[in-house]
């Protein structure tokens, strides 16, 4: 529910006290008197600051001008969101929970103000990503351009952009609040997956959002808008300034699987290949996690885990619930060897093994 352009900025505003100080040194001549120096002075402040203002004002309305014409607006018959165009050929990546599980939906450009239809290529709930295509491709509709996840740093402004509410081409502003971030849906309509390398932030992600794009100052998409945090404390509503975005790196990676594969064929998700589900101890109190079934040949299997064992710990990360073990195996890859912990028969055990792909 994407530091150069920083670097950028920071220049432009040193740039800017550079002159400030240039100017007013040029003032400091000694035929000026303090009074023609104060004048001079304030003039030169009221001259700058509107003009550094005016120049990131100029910065966001280039940039939505720029990206705005490729987010778009996704109908279907229970939900609302937004979404990305990838490619001039009509594909659109979205959240699967977006989709859910309907195949046909409307979908309005920003250049059309009739909705059209499309079609769901394939749905990946696991990373809550999806592709539809238009059936019918629009003259002028425009590809978004995907940034680096790797150069996002704490700090950036973004804009988001999408659909919050039904309101179609809305845009909100704010920073990249963390990285790295990783996040369980495990409220709020959402696919119940765990993605790691989430970009955390502070600009608004309301309903309508998911799917829409989360941009920075170079035009560029840096992440998808999926989910916000919510406050139990507000009743589990959206807890403001904490939303989170699927990291662009890992957008292009499903996404371009599944417009030349037309599904995902490699995951780069960590798997033990086991059905699995929370117990609790004799307080109620999550305690681990017991294995249900084990995958043929799969990463637990290879292990020695069986049905009854307990997994307590992967690694050095504990773990108490499904949640947990999701979290666990999202930072770690296909093939990574570890350190499984677990009780069998009241006995703490331990196992190496080489982790599969989901």
């Amino acid at each position: 529910m994407d530091a150069s352009r920083t670097r950028a900025l920071g220049k432009a505003v040193s740039a800017a006290a550079l002159v400030c100080c240039a100017v007013l040194a040029a003032g400091c001549s000694p035929t000026a008197g303090p009074a023609a120096q104060d004048t001079d002075r304030a003039t030169t402040d009221r001259a700058a600051v509107p003009m550094a203002a005016n120049d990131l004002q100029n910065q966001y309305q280039k940039v939505i001008r720029q990206v705005l014409p490729s987010v778009v607006q996704i109908q279907a018959s229970r939900t609302l969101g937004s979404g990305v165009v990838y490619d001039d050929k009509g594909h659109i990546v979205t959240n699967a929970h977006v989709v859910r599980s309907e195949k046909t939906f409307k979908v309005t450009t920003a250049n059309n103000e009739e909705p059209l239809t499309a079609r769901l290529v394939y749905s990946y709930p696991e990373q809550d990503l999806a592709v539809i295509k238009l059936d019918k491709v629009p003259a002028g509709l425009k590809a978004a351009t995907f940034g680096d996840s790797e150069k996002v740093e704490v700090g950036q402004i973004v804009l988001a952009m999408g659909s919050p509410l039904g309101l179609s081409s809305s845009v909100t502003q704010g920073i990249v609040s963390a990285t790295g971030r990783t996040v369980s849906e495990t409220a709020g309509g959402g696919t119940g997956a765990t993605i790691a390398n989430m970009v955390q932030t502070s600009a608004a992600i309301n309903p309508g959002n998911s799917g829409g794009a989360l941009v920075n100052l170079d035009g560029q998409v840096i992440g998808i808008p999926t989910l916000a945090a919510a406050d139990p404390d507000l009743g589990g509503s959206a807890a403001p300034g904490i939303g989170f975005a699927i990291p662009a790196s890992m957008v292009k990676t499903i996404a371009g699987q599944i417009v030349k594969e037309g599904k995902v064929v490699d995951s780069g998700r960590a798997a033990l290949g086991i059905t699995a589900r929370t117990v609790v101890d004799d307080r109620y109190q999550p305690a681990g996690v017991a294995v249900v079934s084990v995958k043929n040949g799969g990463a637990a299997d290879q292990a020695g885990l069986r049905p009854g064992d307990i997994i307590t710990r992967l690694g050095d990360e504990p773990i108490t619930t499904i949640t947990s073990l999701s979290e666990a195996l999202a930072a770690d890859k296909p093939g990574q060897k570890t350190t499984v912990t677990y009780q069998r028969t009241g006995a703490e055990k331990s196992a190496k093994v080489t982790l599969g792909e989901q």
